[in-house]
């Protein structure tokens, strides 16, 4: 049995780097700091900070697992275009000072609506028209971004002070923030659907062997557009939360983030190729490059200086998995197992 526990924590060698250097660098950020990194003030900072890109790249692993070169480029747009399209719509029918609780809810579901219809939109061309993922998502994401700028006529969209809604960005909940709150649960969430439903099964299989998969009965075309409805929620709740943390939406908002977030999923070991990816590996990808970031902050660093870091980081996260998985990464082979 104890043998057993061990072998079951230390066999994913990407798992135990991403702990490692979790660990390290918060112990040399303390330390550097005198304390101040791990002060009650950054720790809230940093929780309400990681939300927005962690959802994002939860939205990328969703993407790359289902395979035929999955990636969602289109969730900075889809993000944007969900917050303002609520921004612009919310004040003409409902007062916040009035109704505080309606708008917000009305705006949080006018938000994730948003999301799972532009989702949709690309799971039904991609199923539908069979077109490959990564280009399918490049025109969409350019859809998604000239439709808020139209919206907008390229400048932001002004969102009024309600104060459950502006919680959401900005609130804390038992001293935790609400954005980091919403963060955990959509890993969880997906975390159990991945691991103990029929769709992460299914989903894992397409991505593995796409002909094993057609000739068990799995509903390809059902299956993804169902992940990139998936994908496209996760990125309009990152846009909640950026439009409630800024009081503002902005066509333009976070352009950087798509890379960081393939970054992030890439780092996690999420193969590209499809059929592998762990949620837990990519949430502590996500919060090594939060304190990496946070702690270059502290320390008046350039934020050059953090992207040559977060590179070094990637090419040694990928040297530390083995030649197996950046096999895999590369496209030479492929996980042909389920973890």
């Amino acid at each position: 049995m104890k043998s057993s526990l061990s072998a079951r924590l230390f066999h994913d060698r990407q798992l135990n780097f991403l702990l490692a250097v979790n660990v390290l660098v918060v112990l040399v950020a303390t330390w550097i700091s005198h304390g101040q990194f791990v002060s009650l003030d950054n720790l809230q900072s940093m929780g309400g900070q990681l939300p927005e890109l962690g959802l994002l790249a939860l939205g990328i692993m969703l993407s790359m697992v289902s395979g035929n070169g999955g990636i969602d480029l289109s969730g900075v747009g889809l993000a944007n275009l969900s917050g303002m399209v609520a921004a612009l719509i919310v004040p003409k029918f409902i007062s916040g000072d009035d109704s505080p609780m309606l708008y917000t809810s009305v705006f949080c579901a006018i938000v994730v609506c948003m999301g799972a219809i532009g989702g949709f939109i690309n799971g039904v061309v991609i199923a539908r028209l069979r077109l490959t993922p990564i280009l399918c998502t490049l025109g969409t994401q350019l859809l998604f971004t000239g439709c808020a700028v139209v919206l907008s006529n390229g400048a932001s969209v002004h969102v009024d002070y309600v104060e459950p809604l502006s919680d959401i960005g900005n609130g804390t909940w038992f001293q935790v923030p609400v954005a980091f709150v919403i963060f955990i649960a959509a890993v969880v969430v997906l975390g159990w659907l991945l691991r103990r439903s029929p769709f992460g099964l299914r989903l894992y299989l397409m991505g593995t062997n796409p002909k094993a998969a057609f000739y068990t009965g799995i509903p390809r075309t059902r299956m993804l557009i169902l992940t990139y409805t998936m994908c496209g929620i996760l990125a309009s709740l990152a846009g909640l939360i950026s439009v409630t943390h800024t009081s503002s939406a902005k066509w333009d908002y976070g352009n950087s983030y798509l890379l960081i977030a393939i970054l992030i999923a890439v780092m996690g070991g999420v193969n590209p190729a499809g059929g592998y990816g762990r949620i837990v590996c990519v949430f502590f990808a996500a919060t090594v490059l939060q304190f990496l970031s946070s702690f270059f902050n502290l320390l008046g660093v350039s934020q050059f200086f953090g992207d040559c870091a977060w590179g070094f980081l990637l090419l040694l996260s990928l040297a530390f998995a083995g030649g197996e998985r950046v096999r895999a990464i590369f496209g030479f082979a492929q996980p042909n197992q389920r973890r």
